[in-house]
């Protein structure tokens, strides 16, 4: 395996399409899709993983994307299943690892079996393959900001979070918050692994994720605009919002830049929902939206609105989507997939 440092973007120039093979797990996701899409413009071959390659609604939008005719190729894969990467690691320069549960918080009965079990599992599963390919130079994991703010030090508006904060697990499960805690677990024990293992490994950790919708479902962190159309109230939450399409651009910079390493922070500044929703209501008028907020006080309310650090994504050449333009493509992406009832 490669170390960091190694002149990745040089090679990666130099290849020949033939050469140029890269494998997304997870592939039928919302920021993974968009990678995809990203990748094969960019002339790779692109292994993709999903776990049932004959659903329709996790392969159509894949299958419809500029080149995948060419270089575009399917493999089913489970996380716990130990070896179901193997096959679509092998010849890969390049792994971005993507897949990872996330539910609605209310709908899970047992956390570990549903969660964190197939976070951390998963992710090993995909290392223990990479780890047997010689030719993959680097491994990209998608993490999250919920791997990194939950670390029961002092926050307020002057704090800068960085790259070297890592959420604490035993607080995240004391929050009862089973996404952090998954994302959090995942990505330390992807850390451990990777060291012990000499893989070259850059983890990606995107804030609130916004933008159009290339697969033909509504996804998790979309849920919070769609749930203002129409509804009576909304939630005192403040997110920090960023567009997939810069995410997705992120994943890419950190296979290709020759001195990516590390963590990287992909995200906007803080936004209470009430903001999102003047954004929305000067781009919409037409809309029906809600006009008082919730007497219920969302989990993110109880974060004040503290800085985080950019500076090393910007160093990859990252140029951030406006809010503005990422919410009017978000409205619009979901009309053109008729997830919206308006």
């Amino acid at each position: 395996m490669n170390r960091p440092g190694v002149e990745l973007s040089d090679s990666v120039t130099k290849m020949s399409e033939a050469e140029k093979v890269v494998c997304v797990t997870g592939a039928s996701g919302f920021i993974a899709s968009w990678l995809v899409k990203l990748l094969l413009r960019r002339g790779y071959t692109v292994n993709a993983t999903v776990r049932n390659p004959n659903d329709p609604k996790k392969t159509e939008h894949l299958l419809a994307l500029d080149g995948a005719n060419e270089r575009l190729h399917l493999f089913k894969a489970e996380l716990l299943d130990e070896g179901s990467f193997d096959s679509a690691v092998e010849g890969c320069i390049g792994v971005f690892h993507t897949a990872s549960p996330c539910f609605i918080p209310s709908t899970v009965k047992d956390p570990q079996a549903e969660m964190v079990e197939p976070a951390v599992k998963g992710t090993l599963n995909v290392l223990r393959s990479c780890a047997k390919v010689a030719s993959v130079k680097r491994v990209i994991i998608t993490s999250s900001l919920a791997a990194v703010v939950l670390t029961g030090k002092p926050l307020a508006d002057d704090v800068v979070v960085d790259e070297t904060w890592f959420s604490d697990p035993a607080l995240c499960e004391k929050s009862k918050q089973w996404y952090m805690l998954s994302k959090t677990i995942a990505e330390k024990a992807a850390w451990e692994f990777s060291e012990e293992n000499g893989i070259d490994m850059v983890s990606i950790n995107p804030g609130m994720v916004s933008g159009p919708p290339l697969q033909p479902t509504v996804n998790i962190s979309l849920l919070p605009i769609v749930k203002l159309i129409g509804a009576e109230t909304f939630s005192d939450a403040t997110f920090r919002w960023v567009d997939v399409r810069d995410v997705a651009n992120a994943h890419v910079h950190a296979l290709e830049s020759s001195s990516a390493c590390g963590r990287y922070l992909v995200t906007g500044k803080p936004m209470h929902s009430s903001e999102v929703l003047k954004i929305l209501q000067e781009l919409y008028p037409d809309l029906n939206f809600p006009k008082r907020m919730s007497d219920k006080k969302g989990f993110t309310s109880a974060f004040p609105a503290f800085q985080v650090s950019l500076e090393r994504v910007k160093s990859l050449g990252i140029n951030f989507t406006p809010l503005e333009v990422s919410l009017k493509d978000t409205i619009e992406g979901l009309r053109e997939k008729k997830l919206l009832s308006v």
